[in-house]
């Protein structure tokens, strides 16, 4: 699958670049003024104070202040910035960017240090109905759904991603294929055992499911294609839960 760089990501990138030097200067600021505080100002003794070097230190301890909240504040946008550019619009997920990234470093990870790592995919069918017959609304609902079920049933070192409208993946750390395969299977059960709700009516809803062990080499566009061969696989041998 080819990963298109859009201007939007583009933006969101230069935003963050643009807080991210604003920060290092503010913090390279502060910390040059503390570092001379202590030497040339706090060593001096208060009686030894003009009126015109009290007032100076003043206002120099109220520029530093102002630098510090600046620099807090910074911070927290640039946390923001950097949320928003890796989390999906509707789900508490990676988005499908972040997610490769993500996968990408679970490659490069397993190769360096000979450690499995594995990726499961979820595909629900049929989605499009569900949009068509009860509202985007539902569908919205059976999205969040899905996802925060994801969410609860696994470790805080793995990874979930939306990686398309109905499309989602699970990357395992130190899970091999028949690990992947049995974590997979509970996934789906926990799926199965809490269906959506939505306006008080609980909505049906069917997904295919499957589980490839990542390969050192592999690049990100061709481990999501085998996932995605695997889930055909292994829904044609009725790993698909309807």
């Amino acid at each position: 699958m080819k990963i298109e760089r859009t201007s939007a990501t583009r933006a969101t990138r230069s935003v963050g670049a643009a807080a991210y030097a604003r920060r290092v200067e503010a913090a390279a600021t502060v910390d040059h003024v503390d570092a001379i505080a202590p030497a040339s100002v706090l060593g001096i003794p208060e009686n030894e104070f003009t009126p015109r070097v009290r007032d100076a230190i003043m206002g120099l301890m109220g520029e530093v202040d102002s630098l510090r909240r600046e620099l807090s504040q910074t911070r927290a946008r640039l946390d923001e910035v950097e949320k928003t550019a890796d989390q999906d619009q509707l789900l508490p997920l990676l988005n499908r960017r972040a997610f490769v990234r993500e996968l990408t470093r679970y490659i490069a990870f397993s190769g360096r240090y000979n450690t499995p790592a594995s990726l499961i995919y979820f595909d629900l069918n049929q989605f499009k109905q569900i949009n068509d017959t009860k509202g985007h609304a539902a569908g919205d609902a059976v999205l969040r759904h899905f996802a925060e079920t994801l969410l609860s049933h696994v470790r805080d070192s793995d990874c979930v991603g939306r990686l398309g409208g109905d499309e989602f993946g699970v990357l395992l750390t130190h899970a091999d294929q028949e690990q992947a395969l049995k974590k997979a299977d509970v996934l789906a059960g926990a799926l199965r055992a809490s269906p959506p709700v939505y306006d008080g009516e609980n909505i049906p809803v069917s997904f295919s499911y499957g589980a490839f062990e990542l390969k050192p080499g592999d690049n990100a566009d061709l481990a999501m294609a085998r996932a995605d061969e695997a889930m055909y696989v292994q829904k044609r041998a009725g790993r698909a839960a309807e």
